[in-house]
């Protein structure tokens, strides 16, 4: 078995409507001008204004002391986790976090760390399911130091965490002597649909992210917040994980695009997944998730065809969505499929299921 992704399998027709990820999105023409014309200076040695211009700008955002850019919300991740936590100890998230089914069991690698999965509906646990998590002091236990949330809850069907629940389950974590940490991938997303600030949703946590790749549009890049004591912590592991970047003002002049641009254009991305959850929902057999941003999960179990199965289908036709388990498909809008490329992937859809 290869971990490597396979070459573009050059038999199949050039995608048209690419609801596999937000991650699909290609900078606009306005935003490589920002790229190209953007100040530049080595990253190492503090000589980069355009990112410093940037994480300035995201702390504030986020209601945060200081920041730090790394190529990928993974990294932000993993870095975070390093300086948290030291090997041995145990981290609190929802059972369907992504630092546990996506990041390559990075915490344990990197880290050294113990990820416990918590109960809850839609990606999301609540206060009393960290009481219940808590440990008693003892040697035969690992520490545990930190609590981790999703925002949005990905796996959950991108679910919006209520600003009332994160702080009380950040409050439980505090008493209980645990940092809190959140993966922000998509919390702009977050704070669009909820017309909510990012920094009150990030204000009980003591590190946050937000990623620039998905749904704001850029090639790369994500930023990672907090004290900053803590980002000066975290610019060791940044080193230590690879993430030093030089001339990086490049790729950051796309992200303060971005913060410009592309925030209050998320709604149109929400409106657009709601369109394409009606649109399934009447495809006899297809059974859908009520979106609340981007992310629309749907059944195929009542068709006949597998999720992989339909999916292979309708790639054929130039329509691409991803494949989250058996039954469970996945299609996430953005600024690259716009409302006529819902309704034919919705066609596309319909016809293979009907063609089953």
């Amino acid at each position: 078995m290869s971990f490597a992704p396979p070459r573009p399998d050059a038999s199949l027709p050039p995608l048209v409507v690419n609801l596999f990820s937000d991650t699909q999105t290609l900078p606009s023409r306005a935003m490589k001008e920002a790229m190209m014309s953007a100040a530049l200076g080595d990253e190492q040695m503090g000589d980069d204004p355009t990112i410093w211009a940037l994480c300035d700008r995201v702390a504030a955002l986020l209601g945060k002391e200081a920041a730090v850019f790394l190529p990928s919300g993974t990294m932000c991740n993993q870095a975070a986790l390093a300086t948290h936590c030291r090997p041995g100890d145990e981290v609190l998230a929802h059972r369907t976090a992504h630092i546990l089914s996506s990041e390559a069991s990075g915490g344990a690698a990197i880290a050294g760390v113990q990820i416990t999965g918590l109960p809850g509906e839609r990606g999301q646990f609540d206060a009393e399911a960290v009481r219940a998590a808590l440990r008693s002091h003892d040697r035969h236990a690992p520490p545990q130091t930190l609590l981790e949330v999703e925002q949005t809850a990905n796996a959950g069907g991108g679910t919006v965490w209520p600003v009332e629940k994160l702080a009380a389950v950040a409050e439980v974590a505090h008493t209980a002597g645990l940092a809190t940490h959140m993966d922000g991938a998509r919390l702009l997303n977050a704070a669009v649909a909820a017309g909510a600030a990012p920094a009150d949703m990030a204000a009980g946590f003591d590190s946050v992210w937000i990623d620039f790749s998905k749904g704001l549009g850029t090639p790369v890049g994500a930023v990672l917040a907090g004290s900053s004591a803590f980002i000066d912590r975290a610019w060791q592991w940044k080193q230590r994980l690879g993430g030093a970047l030089r001339q990086g003002g490049i790729v950051a002049a796309a992200c303060l695009y971005a913060l410009d641009h592309n925030i209050d254009r998320l709604a149109e991305d929400h409106a657009n997944a709601k369109a394409l959850a009606s649109g399934l929902a009447q495809i006899p057999g297809i059974t859908v998730e009520t979106p609340e941003t981007n992310l629309v999960f749907f059944n195929t179990r009542g068709t006949g065809l597998a999720a992989v199965e339909l999916a292979k289908r309708v790639r054929r036709q130039g329509v691409a969505f991803s494949v989250n388990s058996a039954w469970r498909g996945r299609a996430c809008t953005h600024l690259g499929v716009d409302r006529a490329g819902i309704e034919q992937a919705v066609a596309v859809i319909r016809a293979a299921v009907a063609a089953a």
